[in-house]
């Protein structure tokens, strides 16, 4: 589950989405929610199967130099009306356009996700001695979601993929990750639940991993592992 010289160890990056919290119903639940909001009845559970099912379609990006436009919100806008395609193909063009919008909002709201119970506490924990960073396929939005949940005081730097212009599984956005904090590939460890973005992406960077499973372990199990190199 990890291995690591511990005495070397100097930064830790999070994964953010089933790491550090995790939404509080269904993806379809929200959209259905969001449906709602813009006067459309639209069913949960085809919404959440036609949101997987879109997610597998979304063809992966290779890296650029530097951020993508518009802060892949066009790349969220293409999900979205794969989404609706599958679940609703009778919404008209202005119906789509409204329902995208609020979406847009909707899942940077307060109470929308949720932290996992222990990440306060671990966070607390490795803060003093670590610095702490988040790598994440995400957007600007994740920084309202961490400012929202009270954890973003935790991290020295916020990498969303929108902005440095790599996305997991390509291990170069880890490496502009270390690069930007100025910190070696055996010197940190990159905490996950994502066997392919965030386990073998990390150890193709050169970094030690702590392979995170909800169903067999949580963060608190960092804190024995890395005791000796705190």
């Amino acid at each position: 589950m990890l291995a690591l010289p511990k005495p070397m160890l100097k930064a830790i990056f999070f994964d953010a989405v089933g790491t550090l919290f995790y939404l509080t119903k269904t993806v379809g639940d929200h959209y259905a929610i969001v449906a709602a909001e813009v006067g459309l009845k639209l069913n949960a559970k085809k919404l959440d199967a036609a949101f997987y099912s879109a997610w597998k379609q979304m063809p992966p990006r290779e890296a650029i130099d530097g951020p993508r436009e518009n802060d892949d919100k066009d790349w969220w806008r293409e999900l979205v009306d794969l989404v609706l395609k599958e679940a609703a193909p009778t919404i008209d063009e202005l119906d789509r356009d409204n329902f995208f919008e609020v979406a847009y909002e909707h899942f940077a709201e307060a109470g929308v996700w949720e932290s996992y119970p222990e990440v306060v506490d671990v966070l607390e924990q490795l803060r003093p001695h670590l610095a702490l960073a988040i790598v994440s396929n995400f957007d600007g939005r994740l920084r309202v979601i961490l400012e929202r949940l009270g954890i973003s005081k935790y991290f020295r730097h916020v990498f969303v993929s929108s902005e440095v212009g790599a996305d997991k599984p390509d291990p170069e956005i880890f490496r502009r990750a270390l690069e930007f904090l100025e910190v070696q590939p055996r010197d940190t460890l990159h905490v996950g639940d994502d066997p392919e973005r965030d386990w073998r992406a990390a150890t193709d960077a050169g970094l030690s991993i702590f392979q995170l499973d909800r169903k067999k372990n949580s963060l608190r199990d960092l804190i024995p592992l890395l005791r000796g190199g705190l």
